[in-house]
């Protein structure tokens, strides 16, 4: 039977799948904005395609904060001070973003539209780039104390296998960007995205695989949960290998179902390797945050399962509805299509 501890690191691991997965294509269509779009209709119609969700999406990142603060406040507070410099990055990306799409919009001049389509990109590149250096870093391991104080230096935050791993995310959620594209567009702007996925998908699969090299030999999580990490991966390297045959067949919503499958498989195996630790020390194992010294009281971990169990079904159904009222295709003067 699970421990309060194991069921809340296992929830927390399920909101940055969440995250990931949904916030993912969000990144992936802000980066397209630049990429992808040739005139400014079409990049309308690239943020008309994310408008009902993107920010119902980044509700999945504060809750994830949320449920890490109150259930593992070590935790939270080690990762959040030692990573400030990077995680205030990512806050100030997204706050620009949320602006950019509000306010781009509101003037009918091209040097106002062109100077917030730049806040969008970098908003929409920056944040899962960061958020792929940390998760690196966290499988890397850390200068993390005794106190469960880490005082990281920049190469310690930014190396080789962070800035391969923070590269990787990026790319992977530019792909499944591009999948949601073809489920939410028509005509020309549906096939470049198509095939510029398409082509994308070689220098990621080459990319996702030196960074799963790089993991085995630097870090010691397949020693630790080497049987499921495989596991894993085998079922991350078929679900990436339909994603390409769905695509080529233009069955466009098994496609994005693929790539999203990927990213929820690249998450949890994060939260596998890890586990029981959550802050792996590079100083000592003695001094690894792990599920146990890192969290909150059982009385408090007890209430808060019973207020999550109560709430989750609401918020789950308001979700899974909006996805449902705004399924539609969005045409190129921002109509949807019935």
């Amino acid at each position: 039977m699970l421990s309060l501890n194991e069921l809340w690191f296992i929830l927390v691991a399920v909101l940055f799948i969440g995250f990931f997965f949904l916030e993912g294509f969000d990144f992936g269509v802000g980066m397209s904005t630049r990429l992808l779009a040739k005139t400014d209709g079409e990049r309308r119609v690239l943020i008309n395609s994310i408008g009902p969700f993107w920010d119902a999406n980044e509700v999945w990142l504060l809750t994830a904060g949320g449920a890490m603060f109150a259930a593992f406040p070590h935790w939270y507070a080690t990762l959040f001070s030692g990573f400030y410099a990077p995680l205030v990055v990512v806050l100030l990306a997204l706050i620009g973003r949320g602006v950019a799409f509000e306010f781009r919009g509101k003037v009918e001049n091209e040097r106002w539209k062109k100077t917030w389509d730049i806040v969008i990109f970098l908003g929409s590149l920056l944040p899962p780039f960061l958020f792929g250096v940390v998760f690196a870093g966290l499988l890397k391991g850390l200068p993390i104390d005794r106190q469960m104080e880490m005082k990281a230096g920049l190469f310690d935050m930014v190396n080789l296998y962070t800035l391969v791993g923070g590269i990787a995310v990026a790319l992977l959620c530019l792909v499944h960007g591009l999948m949601f594209t073809t489920l939410r567009t028509v005509g020309s702007l549906q096939e470049r995205a198509r095939s510029m996925a398409r082509r994308l998908l070689i220098p990621l699969a080459a990319l996702l695989v030196v960074f799963g090299a790089m993991t085995y030999f630097m870090t010691d999580v397949f020693k630790v949960r080497g049987a499921i990490l495989v596991v894993i991966a085998v079922c991350g390297v078929a679900a990436y290998i339909m994603a390409g045959a769905f695509n080529s067949k233009k069955r466009d919503g098994w496609a994005f179902a693929m790539t999203g499958t990927v990213i929820a498989l690249a998450v949890a195996s994060v939260f596998v390797g890890l586990f029981p630790r959550v802050m792996i020390s590079s100083i000592d194992s003695a001094f690894n945050l792990t599920i146990h010294n890192a969290a909150s009281g059982a009385y408090s971990l007890k209430v808060m399962t019973i207020v999550a169990l109560t709430l989750l079904p609401f918020v789950l159904g308001y979700q899974i509805w909006s996805y449902f009222v705004f399924h539609k295709r969005v045409h190129e003067k921002g109509h949807l299509e019935y």
